[in-house]
């Protein structure tokens, strides 16, 4: 997976398009991304030992991977991903700036 846990990000299409956010956790497995307060929804959840309050909360649902893009660290700008192999090392670059993520 091209995007990482703490890269920040763009939606690109949904209802919350044109919204950043920094990536929190990463599901390889599902090819999703969480991004803390995008794409929120609201539940409704019992009182229990953990929540003393019962009612309505709203809770980030991840993100397909490729419904989100990167944005350079280096040139602010929104960038796919490519990889460069050096001294046997993968690294991460913008295909826009050809710089190293």
């Amino acid at each position: 997976m091209k995007i990482k846990k703490g890269d920040k990000i763009k939606v690109m299409v949904g209802k919350d398009k044109g919204r950043e956010g920094t990536v929190d956790r990463v599901y390889k497995k599902q090819n999703k991304v969480l991004i803390p307060g995008v794409n929120l929804y609201k539940r409704h959840v019992k009182k229990n030992e953990n929540n003393k309050e019962g009612g309505i909360v709203e809770i980030p649902r991840p993100f397909v991977v490729s419904k989100v893009m990167l944005i350079c660290p280096k040139c602010k700008k929104l960038a796919r991903v490519g990889y460069s192999i050096e001294k046997g090392k993968r690294y991460r670059i913008c295909k826009r700036c050809k710089s190293k993520i």
